[in-house]
């Protein structure tokens, strides 16, 4: 725990950006029967039954300092798919990065062995170089910043029937855009010093 609350106190810097990464779910949702347009005296309307058209993954990584996030909706959550992930993240929004000082939580695909899985070794060991992990405690995914971000996704975006993958893909599309436009950093409060204090019950007694 505290060396993640450290991560969050360092300054901000491009060469070794702090970034923060989350995987979640979204069920796809079509409807049965089209839905009844708002019009004077009732809102839009929609049936009760739909139909289930599978589970799309979302990845979501957010630089907390610089507020910028960036979300890609897959078909599966896989090792490769993690993997492929980090490389765009590295070669194509990172280029300049010397490091990247990234955060999340100890899933299973969430490790240098996935990138190994799916590139040739010298390539692996490339994109591993420029990776500083600091993983999140077990049952302490909420040090995560990325988690703060997928609740705003799924609070302004994702609240509603959405029947395909490439549908989810371009609505998140548009909310990303505005919201990095808008520049939304994460001020993170939360420190070392006050995790001794309110968590002390986690702490070893010596």
């Amino acid at each position: 725990m505290e060396d993640v609350l450290a991560v969050y106190q360092l300054p901000h810097d491009p060469l070794y950006p702090v970034v923060c990464m989350d995987e979640s779910n979204k069920q796809l949702v079509g409807e049965i029967h089209a839905p009844i347009p708002a019009v004077p005296g009732h809102g839009h309307i929609l049936d009760h039954e739909y139909v289930r058209n599978g589970v799309a993954t979302l990845f979501v990584e957010v630089e907390p300092l610089a507020g910028r996030r960036h979300v890609e909706v897959t078909e599966r959550r896989t090792r490769q798919d993690w993997a492929r992930f980090i490389k765009a993240m590295l070669d194509e929004r990172y280029p300049q990065a010397v490091k990247v000082r990234l955060v999340m939580d100890n899933l299973n695909t969430h490790d240098i062995a996935s990138l190994y899985e799916t590139f040739a070794p010298a390539e692996a060991r490339r994109l591993a170089e420029r990776l500083e992990i600091h993983y999140t405690p077990k049952h302490g995914s909420w040090l995560n910043i990325a988690e703060i971000e997928l609740s705003a996704l799924n609070g302004q975006c994702l609240r509603r029937r959405i029947p395909s993958s490439q549908e989810m893909r371009n609505e998140i599309a548009a909310w990303q855009s505005d919201r990095n436009h808008r520049g939304a950093p994460v001020n993170w409060r939360f420190t070392t010093k006050d995790a001794r204090i309110k968590l002390t019950r986690l702490y070893p007694k010596l």
